[in-house]
């Protein structure tokens, strides 16, 4: 409530300022006319192009002044608002350089108060333009890629199935890579719509009010059969918390998680999961004994597509994590990293208590 009206206070100032520096304006092309007008009346005084100055002809020597000052205003406007008018003509110009399709424009930022603030937010914005264009090329390119490698795959083994010298064991050994690639492709076609579709919200609906432990202890069942094949042990220490947020999409976020959990531990390793009050957050860890992360991956790991371990690259799709950092962003909450190569990682969620 303060900083609005703190904002409110500033744009009236502003626009004081602004009136203020117009009336100045006005009020010093009127005292320049009215000086250069009387010195020219008295310099044609003085050398007799004007008759003497008398009663009967001062309305003469009045309608010479006011002509005389309306001409000098008039040219003394136009050179100083071409002046203060050329930024906006470049400012114009890029415009249509934008529309165009090129946001790498820039305008200069010399000028008026307010026309320079108004080139800063004009660069400002051709800067978030042309960054939304790179992530829009990225993703193009990106998708486009994540695509082609399971259906090459599965072109490649269907057309080994057709041969008629294949064994038992290799024919399943295939069609088990065929229904894996198939099944990579459907969870990515579900992340990407599910991801396109938040990122054009702004609020999630349907909030429900239930206990947060219970949430994580289901989907560590729903994870069980991946625990188990690698042997994974976990150490749970999960505090009763009452929530209220939409329910579905904090589901993601855990089974996200224990995923990444689960495919960088070691066979036999361990799992840290905990949740906790603090404040007026539920905070939540999970942790790996897994092979980490260096500073200049975890720069990039909530971006789209991003995959810092290139061995694994065909266990995800680069999308888990973005789509993490977009619902605790729906939810005002937040998601931080810690990680040291070869020791583990550690992803620690606060989420709002609202009952």
């Amino acid at each position: 409530m303060t900083d609005k009206h703190q904002a409110k206070k500033n744009v009236a100032k502003r626009k004081l300022t602004t009136l203020l520096f117009l009336v100045l304006f006005v009020f010093v092309i009127l005292l320049i006319s009215i000086v250069i007008s009387g010195g020219i009346s008295y310099l044609l005084l003085n050398i007799g192009v004007l008759p003497p100055l008398a009663e009967r002809r001062f309305p003469i020597i009045l309608i010479f002044l006011l002509l005389v000052s309306l001409l000098i205003g008039t040219l003394l406007t136009i050179i100083a608002g071409d002046h203060f008018l050329y930024p906006l003509r470049d400012l114009v110009a890029a415009t249509k350089e934008v529309a165009a399709g090129n946001f790498d424009i820039k305008v200069g930022t010399s000028g008026p108060h307010e026309i320079n603030r108004l080139a800063v937010s004009f660069n400002e914005m051709t800067t978030e333009l042309a960054s939304i264009e790179k992530l829009r090329n990225d993703f193009l390119s990106n998708i486009s890629h994540e695509f082609k490698t399971p259906i090459v795959s599965i072109r490649g083994f269907a057309r080994r199935l057709k041969k008629s010298t294949l064994t038992d064991k290799q024919r399943e050994e295939y069609l088990d890579i065929i229904i894996e690639e198939t099944e990579r492709l459907t969870r990515m076609s579900r992340n990407i719509m599910l991801l396109s579709k938040l990122e054009s919200t702004e609020r999630l609906p349907e909030e429900s009010t239930y206990f947060l432990d219970e949430q994580i202890r289901k989907a560590i069942l729903l994870l069980k059969p991946q625990l188990e094949k690698k042997q994974l042990e976990l150490q749970i220490d999960l505090v009763p918390i009452q929530i209220t947020i939409n329910e579905e999409m904090a589901n993601h976020i855990w089974i996200n998680l224990l995923e990444n959990a689960c495919k960088f531990s070691p066979e036999g390793g361990a799992i840290g999961i905990s949740l906790k009050p603090k404040g007026e957050y539920a905070i939540v860890s999970i942790s790996d004994k897994g092979v980490g992360m260096d500073a200049e991956v975890q720069k990039h790991i909530f971006e789209k597509f991003y995959q810092g371990d290139n061995s694994r690259v065909t266990e995800g799709s680069g999308l888990g994590l973005p789509l993490v950092k977009r619902i605790l962003q729906l939810f005002e909450g937040k998601i931080s990293v810690e990680s040291i190569p070869g020791e583990g990682t550690c992803f620690i969620i606060y989420l709002p208590i609202k009952v």
